[in-house]
């Protein structure tokens, strides 16, 4: 019986793209949740997978030099958000270093979520999610969004000059239509920042 989980479980698994992230519950029955978690112990002792994170497995990318590879945070993040059909915003210190405004990478990344509230180790590391209203999690443009989060973080009283311009200048890499939805979302001070990159495209 066993055997036959560990098999149906590797059949799945190598189906999937190396990087493919799995949850360990998506395996499981009423019937067969010892089986299932003894199968996946094996398989990830046989390194068919790694065990990312409490209930999180991944199928990994091999390195020739370096072995196998762990996902990083967003792909993680992005895989629990899909599983749970939630939306996800990048928020604090790391909006900041996905923009280049910040060269800290934070151990503790913290999302938005109109989902559940949350905490997931990752080895050292740790993804918070903490849930927020339907509005903070509508923004649809990557950098837009990324760009209404860093200056949120900052403050409407500590933003510099050398960082306002350095946002507009990646704000008009954004998609017109996606700038301008997410405009309407973000408060009047941000909005005042954006203006001038809205006019020009």
């Amino acid at each position: 019986m066993t055997f036959t989980i560990e098999n149906q479980i590797l059949d799945k698994v190598k189906k999937a793209k190396r990087g493919s992230l799995f949850f360990g519950d998506s395996f499981l029955s009423k019937e067969n949740s010892e089986g299932v978690r003894k199968a996946l112990q094996r398989l990830v002792k046989k390194g068919e997978l790694i065990r990312v994170a409490t209930g999180i497995y991944a199928r990994p990318e091999i390195d020739p030099v370096i072995g196998p590879i762990t996902p990083g945070i967003e792909a993680i993040a992005a895989a629990i958000a899909k599983r749970d059909k939630a939306r996800i915003i990048p928020t604090g210190v790391y909006a900041l270093n996905r923009l280049g405004l910040s060269t800290q990478v934070p151990l503790n990344v913290v999302y938005l979520t109109d989902g559940a509230s949350r905490k997931v180790k990752i080895g050292k590391r740790k993804i918070t999610f903490k849930n927020a209203s339907p509005k903070n999690v509508s923004t649809i443009g990557e950098i837009s969004t990324l760009a209404i989060q860093a200056l949120r973080t900052i403050g409407k009283d500590n933003v510099t000059v050398e960082e306002i311009e350095k946002i507009q200048q990646l704000l008009k890499k954004e998609k017109p239509t996606h700038l301008q939805y997410d405009y309407r979302l973000a408060p009047e001070w941000i909005r005042k920042i954006m203006q001038p990159v809205l006019k020009q495209l």
